[in-house]
């Protein structure tokens, strides 16, 4: 649920929609376990918390000593601005109206009028096909399906796959006992928010940085002055978007493309195959850029990653790792890179 502070914040027609998108979440969750005679369960158990040898798959054999490069090696663009390594191509007006052909039923029609709303505003799409709460898109969503054409959309956008999307969502949003995920997730110990568990300070970067969709929304709306900053008046409304389950996805694909951009450029491979590039994603949004390259590089420091690994488990759990690991670098370092290991596994959303 969003806190009753935040909703109490916001102007009440964009109250009214955050009440209506929790609702239709509950009611996506009831549709589905209706279907499947209450029997699907969710079989994909763990709270995040790795162990403390690391597997061979892990993600620095992925990257950095599979490819040969150390990261960081070199210096590319680490900017917040609207330099050209940023920009995202158009796509043309018939395309977007070609997005929605398919969408049908009952949950169909519900991400048919999402699915014609988002073209519309960012004229991009991808076809989706929706029937009887199936859906034809190369993707396996299970109790998620209603998240498909947003998922389809922003792979259409980004050229990341839905899947190494699906998988990154699915690592960071809060889910219910039947794996519906949560468009309501809030971590208690931070300001992250969303399917995305996007920080505040994070999503109005986004929406300050041009080429994003994010930032499309916010000119459109008035959300940012003349300097194209988020203005005072709005940010309520803007992150409240959080909370929306398509805006967080699209968040989330625009965010990786950036951060997988800046990540070769550093002349860190990314784009190898899907697990590197999933994997990579996933970190670079878990971390953020910058802490991300010092992760690669073995660097981030001792305060900073018992930090980091606190928000993550708590204080408690977090001490009790670095008691047996040795220093809080490595507990961080072996939580995480297990929790990427087991978790972010595009290959489980491919139809």
């Amino acid at each position: 649920m969003i806190p009753r502070a935040d909703l109490a914040s916001l102007s009440p027609a964009n109250r009214a929609k955050v009440i209506y998108s929790e609702a239709q979440t509950e009611l996506a969750s009831r549709l589905w376990k209706a279907a499947l005679g209450d029997g699907d369960k969710d079989d994909r158990k763990g709270n995040g918390i790795g162990q403390n040898g690391l597997s061979g798959d892990s993600l620095l054999e992925l990257l950095g000593k599979q490819n040969g490069v150390q990261a960081g090696a070199a210096q590319g663009c680490h900017c917040a601005c609207a330099c050209s390594c940023h920009q995202k191509p158009a796509a043309s007006a018939s395309f977007a109206n070609d997005c929605v052909e398919d969408l049908r039923g009952a949950i169909g029609d519900a991400a048919e009028q999402s699915s014609r709303k988002m073209a519309a505003m960012m004229s991009t799409g991808a076809t989706v096909s929706v029937a009887n709460g199936a859906v034809v898109s190369g993707l396996a969503l299970g109790a998620n399906t209603r998240f498909a054409p947003a998922l389809a959309m922003a792979e259409a956008r980004t050229g990341i796959p839905a899947t190494a999307l699906a998988a990154i969502v699915d690592a960071e949003a809060a889910k219910g006992h039947d794996g519906v995920w949560n468009t309501m997730s809030r971590n208690p110990r931070s300001s992250a928010a969303g399917l995305g568990q996007f920080l505040s300070g994070t999503w109005e970067q986004l929406a300050e940085t041009s080429g994003t969709w994010l930032n499309q929304v916010a000119s459109q709306n008035g959300w940012l002055d003349g300097r194209g900053q988020v203005q005072p008046g709005a940010r309520s409304e803007l992150l409240a978007l959080r909370y929306d389950g398509q805006a967080s996805i699209l968040g989330v694909a625009d965010l990786a493309k950036m951060n997988l951009t800046r990540l070769e450029q550093s002349g860190i491979r990314v784009n190898t195959d899907a697990e590197t590039l999933a994997k990579s994603a996933y970190l670079s949004h878990h971390l953020g850029l910058g802490d991300a390259k010092k992760f690669l590089a073995g660097g981030i420091e001792a305060g900073r990653a018992r930090m980091l690994l606190a928000a993550q488990i708590g204080g408690g759990a977090a001490d009790q790792r670095i008691a047996a690991a040795g220093n809080a670098t490595q507990a961080h370092r072996q939580w995480l890179l297990g929790f990427i290991d087991r978790r972010i596994r595009p290959e489980q959303f491919a139809g």
